[in-house]
């Protein structure tokens, strides 16, 4: 099982899911109504690590983060 977390103005509570990999993962969180408008636009980060592979495996106990894009100046 993974914990997937949230960040910024998401607003959705911690997830926990059983997955293989992030397809696993997306595919999990395309059900979620309220996720599905961040889930083409945020990054991703496994272990606070940025990962972009799809194909990217997991193992139980890793930590999903979900970024959201952010603007400053």
């Amino acid at each position: 099982m993974v914990e997937i977390e949230f960040l910024g103005p998401i607003g959705v509570e911690n997830l926990k899911v059983e997955a293989k990999n992030l397809g696993e993962v997306k595919a999990a969180l395309s059900d979620k109504e309220e996720l599905k408008k961040w889930l083409n636009i945020c990054a991703v980060a496994v272990n606070d690590e940025i990962v972009s592979d799809i194909n990217f495996a997991l193992k139980s106990g890793d930590k999903i983060s979900i970024l959201p894009p952010v603007c400053g100046g």
